[in-house]
């Protein structure tokens, strides 16, 4: 087994340190969410963390790691008889993006139950990680589904695994972790509440803080055992520290003066629901064991706020996190503390004693070579996250406006946006879990069963007990019971919704900025993208202006990177239709390879005009059509966005849109309540015309949404 990196030779990283050890000392926080660029040592402080916690007796033999003074009634292992427990370590258990429902809470061997009627259950991760750490690297790419049953067995300390008619529980309490970089996506607004603290993390640009940062880095990849044994002091000191904590923390008074602090903080930040609240209140009660008192003072309702509070204040994903301190200190400085009386005094004999500001302290950093780095530094050796490779054009007059074209304009804010109609690949797909378009799923409705292909995962019990019907007779059944085979288990085939990968195709065209159109069309592809957030799409944005196309955002999960470039992005030049078409078929094509089963929904924002050939040469509007025609035929799904208004219309994205074989829908015509209660499939089909033609029939289907 490798030795981890010690927890206490971290540099900096006061904020992520802090949030961890507070859940440490009070599990009821409800875990801790990291958020930040590659290479900050995320992974590394959650992986030390476990070394840091107290050891913990188990029954032998359990499974479930049940407490031999207070094992669980309903262990699928018990009754446990009394007796004593053995010890082991605190486990870290990580929870990897890949990993399948059954690998998450549990596997009931259904064959079995049915036929022995035996109750054969195979402890899941979350059993595992009963009475230590659950950690999952890169959250939000975890599977919606997934996500819920693991947050809801965190807030209940139990888990429930039903498998028809067959049910199993165990007691399931962690202390949660998820890292994420945001630049991947983020994560719904109800599961980041789920989440007890959140800490933001950034590596350091102090040249100083990063040498220290490679030259700890380097000595442990040189001698893991002889770092370790270097920095063992300080590791058995905050092992103490936690300890002590968590024996002072049921002593920690929290008064009325804190409590209305922390109701006026949540209420002033207009903070939803109670959970934070309760959150804050378990966190500054923390914050004072940690510190060694018994008091919950104004400074631990202040950190506590900017660990517990940020992430809730998000009310799209396009709003950054964050806190107004100025306004929070505003906020507390109405309910001053009230006098201390007899406040004991910390411990001497305390690692550091409480901090300064009473109660954010930290691990010790001088245990190691040239002692410890400020805050906000981190242990990684690898490289601060660069700029993404693909920016948005800068102003270049010369290249993108000649010819007699419009002069480039500044970039403009993008209009309120508004709920849009639903747009759905048609057909039945297979790619990831999402809410757009029809697909088949783990999780839905129960359309079929086939024969399982490997492990059988969703019984169909009525096919199931169809199929064994006939043989009962020759396998000699005798009484009420079914006698099952291997050969009569059935899977459920589901269907549910998908995921898919929306690609804008927008034209950023010197005639888009009249009548401040362009501000209006940012709006609707701003509408679009927050639908895509919901519905768990990868969005792409192409943009096309002058003599050129320029992937702005190559596809990705984050639509509030799209959102970004969005912003930023000038209007001028001529028009290239077809060079932007093309790119996009080009674009496509790339990731067809790379996720063969995420089908794309190509969106085309323009008002149809072609003024430009760019590089291709030859007639714009036959280059645009040829184009479209390509798209059409290789079944491309699509929909044209009909930016054209005023008094007097040329018509041409309708034009555009007859040859993708897809729908045009003005900007009015994409909100939801422009046509109340419908929803809109984009269905392509190529017609029997020859493949000369690319002739291409559209058939749309509206129905009442549920």
């Amino acid at each position: 087994m490798s030795t981890p990196y010690p927890f206490t030779a971290v540099v900096g990283q006061t904020d992520l340190r802090l949030a961890l050890l507070l859940n440490a000392v009070s599990p009821a926080v409800g875990g801790v969410l990291v958020r930040g660029e590659k290479g900050t040592a995320k992974s590394t402080a959650v992986r030390a963390l476990s070394a840091l916690l107290p050891q913990v007796d188990v029954v032998p033999g359990c499974r479930f790691s049940c407490a031999p003074g207070a094992p669980d009634p309903a262990c699928p292992d018990g009754p446990h008889e009394p007796g004593p427990g053995q010890g082991r370590p605190a486990r870290m258990v990580e929870l990897p993006v890949g990993a399948s429902e059954d690998r998450l809470v549990g596997a009931l061997d259904i064959e079995r139950a049915l036929s022995e009627g035996v109750k054969a259950f195979e402890p899941g991760l979350l059993a595992h990680a009963h009475r230590g750490i659950l950690y999952v690297d890169e959250v939000n790419l975890l599977h919606d589904h997934l996500i819920d049953l693991l947050l809801d067995a965190a807030a209940m300390g139990a888990s429930y695994v039903e498998r028809e008619g067959v049910s199993v529980r165990h007691a399931a309490r962690f202390l949660l972790v998820g890292t994420m970089n945001p630049e991947e996506g983020e994560l719904r607004p109800q599961l980041l509440d789920r989440f007890g603290l959140t800490v933001e993390v950034a590596a350091s640009r102090e040249p100083a803080q990063r040498v220290e940062v490679v030259r700890r880095r380097l000595a442990y990849e040189d001698d893991p055992a002889g770092f370790a044994t270097r920095w063992s002091g300080d590791e058995h000191e905050v092992r103490a520290r936690v300890v002590a904590a968590r024996a002072l923390l049921p002593k920690v008074a929290l008064g009325d003066t804190s409590l209305l602090q922390i109701a006026a903080t949540c209420a002033g930040f207009e903070v939803d629901g109670m959970r934070a609240d309760i959150v804050m209140a378990r966190t500054a009660t923390a914050l004072a064991a940690w510190a060694g008192r018994t008091e919950v003072r104004k400074e631990d309702v202040r950190q506590a706020a900017l660990l517990a509070l940020p992430h809730r204040r998000r009310r799209n994903p396009f709003d950054a996190p964050g806190l107004d301190e100025d306004k929070l200190d505003e906020i507390l400085d109405r309910f001053p503390d009230e006098e201390p009386e007899n406040e004991p005094e910390p411990d001497p004999e305390g690692p550091e004693g409480p901090d300064d500001n009473g109660g954010g302290g930290v691990p010790p950093q001088g245990g190691g070579p040239e002692g410890g780095g400020p805050a906000e530094t981190t242990e990684s050796t690898e490289a601060p996250s660069e700029a993404p490779e693909q920016q948005p054009d800068a102003p270049q007059p010369s290249a993108q406006g000649g010819g007699g074209a419009a002069p480039e304009q500044a970039a403009v804010r993008a209009s309120e946006p508004f709920r849009t109609k639903m747009l759905s690949v048609p057909g039945l797909g297979e790619g990831a879990a999402g809410r757009r378009s029809r697909a088949r799923t783990a999780h839905g409705r129960t359309t079929g069963a086939q024969r399982p292909r490997g492990q059988l995962t969703k019984l169909h019990l009525a096919a199931t007990v169809h199929a064994a019907a006939p043989h009962q007779k020759a396998r000699g059944r005798a009484g009420r019971g079914l006698v099952i085979r291997k050969d009569d288990l059935r899977q459920a085939t589901r269907e549910g919704r998908e995921g898919n990968l929306v690609l804008f195709v927008v034209d950023a065209s010197g005639s888009m900025a009249a009548r401040q159109r362009m501000s209006a069309v940012k709006g609707a592809v701003l509408s679009l993208l927050l639908d895509a957030y919901q519905r768990r799409d990868k969005v792409g944005l192409i943009t096309f202006r002058g003599s050129g196309a320029e992937l702005a955002l190559p596809p990705t999960s984050s639509v509030d990177a799209a959102a970004a470039r969005l912003e930023q992005l000038p209007t001028g030049g001529r028009t290239p239709l077809a060079t932007g078409l093309l790119k996009a078929h080009e674009v496509l094509r790339i990731e067809r390879l790379r996720d063969p089963s995420r089908r794309p929904l190509l969106v085309v924002v323009t008002d149809g005009r072609a003024t430009s050939a760019g590089a291709l040469g030859g007639d714009p509007r036959e280059l645009s059509g040829r184009s479209a025609r390509l798209l059409a035929a290789e079944g491309i799904a699509s929909v044209v966005v009909d930016c054209e208004s005023g008094p007097v219309r040329l018509g041409l994205a309708g034009v555009l849109a007859a040859d993708l074989g897809a729908p045009a829908v003005t900007l009015d015509g994409l909100r939801a309540d422009s046509l109340a209660g419908l929803v809109k499939n984009v269905r392509t089909a190529v017609t029997s015309a020859s493949p000369a033609s690319g002739t291409s029939a559209v058939s749309h289907t509206h129905r009442r949404a549920a």
